[in-house]
């Protein structure tokens, strides 16, 4: 379908519902309409495996899904009969279920490098949790952040840091610093400016580049220099990188590491896990402060700490991990492949690590480019893929892949026009996309 026939009526009366109900027409900013290309932003009805149908009846081979939490697929057989099995059990008790017990065995058996868990609904409540724990055993009142990486949580500690800072004392922020992913010994000056006064280092131990050798390795020796306590944010490595995570792969062993995304496939649930130690202080079996740690009335729910542990088993027995690599580096070759017979390999760059891929889209300079982003994804959405990035699901198969390949050559194709024009502007079909983080709407 040509992009300019494409329009999806019955989508933007929804929005129109939803921003007259919903504070920016969604319940995650990542998800918010503008983030699409105008009026063509779709509203899901239903998803199988990897594909979704919107309400306006269009079929789409979906990239990214859940914001990367499905990883399986959309109601993967194997997660959803494990939920169904809970459902009629009941769902929250008044003390915790055998669920809790199992859950956390098979989660520790799978991460091995952690030693004990708690489980919570959303990882911004895991993460800020692992910063109150590590104030809390180190008596320090300042937490250091990779500033490459773009978010951590929607608490004060974290979001102050960002454009969208409103509402947040500057008291607050001036606690946070920041330092540079892959630089220790710009870290090290940080650490030494503040010397014997930074809780904790946390960061992402990967995201679309991979350490620099013995990165994470220096990285642990200078958190223990320093008496700080190293967090890794897996919500996005976990079982991604590997069924143990980054840690796994990599052999570096944080104190403390925060999981969600694909732990349930779309269900709710997140962990918080570590040292025994640090993580025995938000309990009852030591004799220091108490620390509350989380304490969530729906951390526990059984069906998805059921879709966990199904999560986890499926990764495990049939490699779930290898295949994401798999399908990635057959969808990475093929895009590039088709960026560069139409010209714009220099300007259509695919970035990351197989499992977890993303695209920049540049312009004539070289430059990021929200207009030449628009344009192209205008193009993917009229030939049925929904790809805010190229992040796989197991449920992709090699059609899949194929047919996307196609699109995006379709949409390379305008996207040469474009920069020989010198102006994506005609292309667009309205204002460009924006980022999520701005200070004004």
């Amino acid at each position: 379908m040509d992009s300019e026939e494409f329009s999806l009526p019955l989508s933007r009366l929804a929005n129109e519902r939803l921003h007259a109900m919903v504070p920016g027409g969604a319940h995650t900013y990542a998800k918010g309409d503008d983030q699409y290309p105008e009026n063509l932003a779709p509203v899901i009805s239903h998803g199988q495996g990897a594909h979704v149908w919107d309400i306006d009846g269009n079929r789409y081979i979906e990239y990214g899904s859940g914001l990367r939490s499905v990883s399986l697929g959309h109601a993967h057989p194997r997660v959803i009969e494990a939920v169904r099995r809970e459902l009629d059990r009941g769902s929250n008790f008044v003390r915790p279920s055998v669920v809790e017990v199992e859950a956390a065995e098979r989660f520790l058996a799978t991460v091995p490098t952690a030693e004990m868990v708690k489980f919570a609904k959303n990882g911004s409540d895991a993460t800020t949790a692992a910063v109150r724990l590590a104030r809390a055993v180190t008596g320090r009142p300042r937490v250091a952040v990779c500033g490459d990486h773009p978010f951590f949580s929607v608490d004060d500690w974290f979001i102050g840091t960002t454009p969208m800072n409103a509402g947040i004392p500057a008291a607050t922020t001036d606690l946070t610093v920041a330092f540079p992913y892959g630089n220790l010994a710009a870290t090290e000056e940080l650490l030494t400016r503040h010397q014997g006064e930074v809780a904790c280092l946390i960061l992402e131990p990967a995201t679309h580049t991979e350490p620099p050798p013995g990165y994470l390795q220096g990285f642990r020796e200078l958190a223990d220099r320093h008496g700080c306590v190293l967090v890794f944010d897996e919500m996005i490595t976990g079982l991604r990188w590997s069924e143990a995570g980054a840690q796994g792969l990599y052999g570096v062993v944080p104190d403390l590491s925060t999981f969600g995304k694909a732990l349930g496939n779309g269900f709710a649930v997140s962990a918080l896990a570590g040292r025994r130690d640090l993580m025995e202080r938000g309990g009852l079996r030591h004799s220091g402060d108490r620390v509350f740690l989380l304490s969530t009335t729906h951390g526990a729910e059984t069906h998805s700490l059921a879709a966990a542990m199904a999560v986890l088993t499926t990764y495990v027995e049939e490699g779930i991990t290898a295949r994401l690599h798999a399908l990635g580096e057959r969808l990475a070759a093929g895009v590039r492949d088709a960026a560069a017979a139409m010209g714009v390999g220099d300007h259509l760059v695919v970035r990351g690590r197989a499992s977890n891929l993303v695209f920049a889209t540049l312009d004539e300079n070289r430059q990021p480019s929200q207009p030449y982003r628009t344009l192209f994804l205008r193009r993917l959405l009229a030939g049925g893929v929904l790809a805010p990035s190229f992040v796989v699901s197991s449920a992709l198969d090699d059609a899949d892949i194929d047919h996307t390949v196609e699109v995006v050559a379709q949409a390379c194709a305008v996207y040469r026009k474009a920069l020989d024009a010198g102006d994506p502007t005609p292309w667009l079909g309205g204002r460009p996309v924006q980022p999520v983080f701005r200070r004004r709407a």
